[in-house]
């Protein structure tokens, strides 16, 4: 490290709901198309350009779709981007200048450019987006993260096989993918209860992410001491107090109204107007996304420091964010992240990968408490009254495919 202050890892985890296949809008394959366009081929380039340790989880979800591109499904993507954004695109920016919005009308055409760069780009790699993911990570700083087989909140599982089921087979399939498995493992929604070590230990895993806010509360100095488990799986807790500078639909870097708003939207779903109710305009929002990248980096340098004259030791930061959010939830996330990477080597903040930041810090020895990222720290985002007949309907689907595994035996 550059100093002993320690050093940030990034990680993004990356998932989609299984759309391909199952219709068009609203929440169609069009979401996946879109995700595609707006997040993961410019996610690539960005990371090819950069160079930087990062982490990326990659669920096997996502990439049984992802696999899907080069057949069938790539030609209905092409489809989307070609024709359809092309044509709602013409067709809103000439009713903007029928309406006298010169200035909207430019912006839906700019945007326009977006699917154009996206299908070039789907065409140099020929659609496979799973195998440049795998050779961003052969040899060079970006690290693959496995997941679960299902995205499955896996504290909520009904049965011992099946939580088995879902580690063992989501290790299989990212290392069928990818060749290797390092031992990055994310825990879906970061939902963890005491004990969940010991299957990822069995299936090779070394790391995984937890979020232990319910239990220091916000800036607690054990937000950056990584937990060694009596598994010998290493827990990482992330630093919601870092989070939040990004993923927090009021304060947040996005909140501001300068950037561009999802929300507003044309008749075709298009977004020419900033958050602040304006026409957008993408020259100022980059440059504030500039200044926020500034000060995320100079927030994260300040946090180590804090945590260094404190307990006198280096820190391991982790600042987990979906992926989807950079690029799509926040059209200028993407821009910001390539200007944390520019900043973080100007203001001398080390960047790692999850693995080598836990061999470079001290571990600690303690209790970890059950826990997610999801509303109020616990399981109930995914377990409660208002989603009672999703929880149980996942339930008997688990115990359906774990009769169905033993019967195959």
């Amino acid at each position: 490290m550059s100093s002993d202050r320690g050093a940030l890892a990034l990680v993004l985890h990356s998932h989609m709901p299984y759309v391909e296949g199952f219709g068009t809008w609203p929440f169609g394959e069009e979401w996946l198309w879109e995700a595609v366009a707006t997040v993961y081929m410019p996610l690539l380039d960005l990371l090819e350009q950069a160079r930087v340790p990062v982490t990326v989880g990659l669920t096997p979800v996502l990439c049984d779709q992802l696999e899907t591109l080069p057949g069938a499904a790539g030609a209905r993507l092409r489809g989307f981007l070609g024709d359809t954004r092309r044509v709602v695109h013409e067709r809103d920016a000439k009713g903007f200048e029928e309406a006298g919005e010169p200035e909207l009308a430019a912006e839906i055409r700019r945007a326009g450019g977006d699917y154009a760069r996206a299908m070039e780009r789907l065409e140099a790699c020929g659609g496979d987006l799973v195998g440049a993911f795998a050779r961003l990570a052969e040899g060079g700083p970006v690290e693959l993260w496995a997941s679960s087989a299902t995205h499955a909140v896996l504290p909520m599982l009904a049965s011992n096989p099946g939580l088995r089921l879902q580690i063992a087979t989501g290790v299989t399939a990212h290392e069928r993918r990818f060749g290797s498995f390092g031992g990055g493992f994310w825990i879906p929604e970061c939902a963890y209860e005491p004990g969940l070590e010991r299957e990822l230990a069995d299936r090779g895993a070394r790391a995984f992410c937890v979020d232990q806010t319910s239990l220091y509360g916000e800036g607690a100095p054990e937000h950056l001491e990584p937990v060694i488990t009596p598994a010998g799986v290493v827990a990482v807790p992330i630093d919601w107090l870092t989070v939040e500078l990004v993923w927090n639909e009021k304060t947040g870097y996005p909140a501001h109204p300068c950037y561009r708003d999802l929300h507003h939207r044309t008749i075709h779903d298009l977004h020419p107007w900033s958050s602040g109710g304006n026409p957008y305009r993408p020259a100022d929002a980059r440059a504030l996304a500039g200044e926020h990248a500034r000060d995320f980096v100079r927030r994260c340098v300040e946090r180590l420091d804090c945590h260094a004259r404190e307990r006198g030791r280096p820190g391991l930061l982790c600042c987990a964010l979906d992926t989807e959010l950079l690029g799509h939830w926040w059209y200028e996330g993407q821009i910001w992240l390539a200007r944390v990477f520019e900043e973080a080597g100007a203001q001398g903040l080390d960047l790692v990968t999850v693995s080598d930041g836990v061999e470079r810090v001290p571990l600690s020895e303690r209790e970890l408490a059950a826990s997610s990222w999801g509303q109020g720290k616990d399981l109930s985002t995914w377990d409660s009254p208002m989603v009672a007949d999703l929880a149980f309907a996942a339930r008997a689907a688990e115990l359906r495919t774990v009769a169905a595994a033993a019967l195959s035996r």
